[in-house]
C-alpha cells in the first residue's frame, strides 16, 4: 500500500470520527449524497416536442380521480327559484371526500329472565357486538388501534391520548393488552408466510438490521421477495439463527442427502458423519439432537456447531423448501447457505465510497466502475430477455473486468473479491428470476428501522413477538396489494372475505412462472 492510499484512508477515518462526534453532539454528520446510477428509471424516447410522451417521473402519469371511488350517499341538489319555463339538462356530479371520525359507544341492554325451571337466561350479544378476546372493545376500534400502532408507527403514550381525545375510555394496560396479546391467529398466518414464500418462490432476499430487546442489542432477519416479507428478530446474527429462522415453525432436526453434502463441504470428520448415518435420522427438538451429539462424542464448539447447522438445512429441505432457493443477499457470510446470490450495488459500493488521492486514482476509480455499470445493465438487459448465446460472452466480459490489474491496490482488493464470488455475482446467468440488487430487502425492512427510530426497543417477548408479526402481515399485504386496513378488518370481525395471505401466495406464484434458459444438450 502506498503512502497516498494510507493517506487517503485516514482521511475516510477521521471524517468518520468527525460525524460520530456531530451526532453525539446532537448535529448532523457530513451528508452523503450520490445519485445511483445502477437503477436509471426508464423514460420515454421522444420529448413531447418531437411528438412523443414528454418524460416523466415514475407514477406521475395522470389516472381518473373517480374511476375506483365507492360512493356511499348521492344527495340530489336542485337549482332554487328557478325561473318559470326553465329547462332541466340533467345534473353534474361533483364529488366531495371525507371520513366519519368519532367515537360510537353502544349499550346494549341485555334482557335476563328466569325460567319456570329456575334457570336464569341473559340475552346473548350480536357476534358483530365486540371482539371475543377483549368483550368491552368493539371490532372497529380493535382494527384501529392495530393500525395505527402497527402501521402508522403511533406509540403507546400517544395512542392513548389520541383516543382520549375522542372520548374513548381505555387505560394504557387496555391498550396495551390490545396490541400484545391473544393475537394466536396473528402469529399462524405470519408462520404460513414464511412456509408458502419459501416453497413457491425461485429466490429469496435477505437482510438484517439492529433490533435492541430489553435495553440489549438485537438483531431482525428479513426473508422476503416480490411475493411475501418475513421479519424475525433474534439476539444473534449468526448462520445458526439464519437456519433456525428459515425452517421456522418447525422445531426438528433431519439427517438426509443436503445435511451429508454441507457437513462434506464444510470439512466435518468422515468417521462422525459415518456415525451420524446410523441410527435415527429425524430429532424432534434441540435437547433430543443434543443428546445425540454427546452421545457420539461430538463436543467441540465447532464441530457440534457444523452438526447442527447441516441438520437444520435437512431439516428445511424435508419440509419441502428446494436444495435449489436462490439466497440473495448483500455478502454476510451467515446467509450463504443452499445457493448463494450477490448483490451488484454492495459489490461495487467499495469502490463509490474510496477517496481519490490523486487524479490518476480518480480515473482509475471512475474507469472500473463504468465497466461494472455497463456490465451491469447488460446483465440486466439478459435478466429481462434470457438468450442463451450472450451467456458466454457475459461471463467473459466479467472474467476481463475482475482480471485486470490496476496501478492501485485499493481497487485490485475489490476487484480480486469480486473474482471470488463470480458465481454468486453471475447467480441470473442460470435463473434470470433472480435479482441483480437486494433492494426489495433494504426497502421491506427500511420500514421496520423507521418504526424503531420511534419507538425505540422492545420490553417483552409478547410485545417483540408482535412488532415482527405484524410487520410481516403489512408487507406482505403491501406486496400482494391487499389494503391492510381491510386485512385487519376482516380478521377481526372473521369475515373471511381476504384468502388467507399463504393462499394467495401460492396462486400468485403460480401466475407467473420463471423465467427459464434454455441451453443445448451436452453430447454423450
Amino acid at each position: 500500500m502506498t503512502l497516498l492510499e494510507i493517506i487517503a484512508q485516514l482521511r475516510e477515518e477521521i471524517q468518520r470520527l468527525r460525524d460520530e462526534i456531530a451526532i453525539l453532539k446532537g448535529e448532523k454528520p457530513r451528508p452523503k449524497i450520490e445519485p445511483s446510477r445502477l437503477e436509471q428509471p426508464k423514460l420515454p424516447a421522444r420529448p413531447a416536442e418531437e411528438g412523443g410522451e414528454a418524460a416523466k417521473r415514475p407514477g406521475s402519469a395522470k389516472r381518473s380521480k373517480k374511476a375506483q371511488l365507492t360512493i356511499h350517499k348521492t344527495l340530489v341538489l336542485d337549482v332554487a327559484d328557478a325561473p318559470e319555463g326553465s329547462v332541466s339538462l340533467g345534473y353534474e356530479d361533483f364529488i366531495v371526500q371525507d371520513i366519519v371520525f368519532e367515537a360510537c359507544n353502544t349499550c346494549y341492554r341485555r334482557q335476563r329472565v328466569r325460567t319456570p325451571d329456575g334457570q336464569t337466561l341473559l340475552a346473548p350479544l350480536p357476534a358483530e357486538a365486540s371482539v371475543a378476546e377483549f368483550p368491552h372493545c368493539g371490532p372497529t376500534l380493535f382494527s384501529y388501534i392495530l393500525m395505527q400502532h402497527h402501521h402508522n408507527h403511533v406509540t403507546q403514550p400517544l395512542l392513548l391520548e389520541e383516543l382520549q381525545e375522542l372520548a374513548i375510555d381505555l387505560s394504557a394496560g387496555q391498550i396495551n393488552n390490545i396490541l400484545t396479546e391473544k393475537k394466536d391467529a396473528f402469529h399462524e398466518e405470519k408462520d404460513e408466510i414464511l412456509q408458502a414464500g419459501l416453497q413457491v418462490s425461485t429466490y429469496v432476499g435477505v437482510d438484517d438490521t439492529g433490533a435492541r430487546h430489553q435495553g440489549k442489542n438485537g438483531y431482525c432477519t428479513h426473508i422476503g421477495n416480490e411475493l411475501f416479507a418475513y421479519f424475525e428478530s433474534t439476539d444473534s446474527k449468526s448462520r445458526l439463527n439464519f437456519l433456525q429462522i428459515l425452517r421456522k415453525p418447525h422445531t426438528d432436526y433431519v439427517i438426509n442427502e443436503t445435511a451429508l453434502a454441507y457437513w462434506e463441504r464444510q470439512g466435518l470428520s468422515a468417521s462422525w458423519i459415518e456415525q451420524l448415518q446410523t441410527g435415527a435420522q429425524e430429532f424432534a427438538d434441540a435437547p433430543a439432537w443434543e443428546a445425540r451429539l454427546a452421545e457420539l462424542g461430538i463436543t467441540s464448539k465447532r464441530h457440534v456447531l457444523i452438526a447442527t447447522e447441516g441438520a437444520l438445512l435437512g431439516s428445511l429441505i424435508a419440509h419441502g423448501v428446494s436444495s435449489e432457493l436462490v439466497i440473495l443477499s448483500d455478502g454476510a457470510l451467515q446467509f450463504v447457505v443452499l445457493v448463494h446470490a450477490s448483490c451488484w450495488v454492495h459489490a461495487e459500493r467499495p469502490l463509490a465510497r474510496m477517496i481519490p488521492f490523486s487524479d490518476s486514482h480518480r480515473t482509475a476509480i471512475e474507469s472500473v466502475r463504468d465497466q461494472i455499470w455497463h456490465l451491469y445493465r447488460d446483465l440486466t438487459a439478459y435478466r429481462e430477455k434470457p438468450d442463451p448465446v450472450q451467456k458466454p460472452l457475459l461471463e467473459a466480459r466479467f472474467d476481463e473486468l475482475v482480471g485486470q490489474k490496476t496501478d492501485f491496490p485499493s481497487i485490485n482488493t475489490v476487484l480480486k473479491e469480486m473474482r471470488e464470488h463470480k458465481a454468486d455475482l453471475l447467480r441470473v446467468l442460470e435463473q434470470p428470476a433472480v435479482p441483480l440488487h437486494n433492494n426489495i430487502s433494504e426497502t421491506h425492512v427500511r420500514d421496520y428501522v423507521k418504526k424503531r427510530k420511534i419507538s425505540g426497543g422492545t420490553r417483552s417477548a409478547a410485545g417483540r413477538r408482535c412488532r415482527d408479526t405484524f410487520a410481516s402481515l403489512k408487507k406482505t399485504c403491501r406486496c400482494l396489494g391487499i389494503a391492510f386496513w381491510q386485512y385487519l378488518v376482516d380478521r377481526v370481525r372473521g369475515l373471511g372475505k381476504i384468502a388467507r395471505l399463504a393462499t394467495i401466495i401460492r396462486e400468485r406464484a403460480a401466475e407467473t412462472p420463471s423465467p427459464i434458459v434454455e441451453t443445448e444438450a451436452v453430447p454423450a
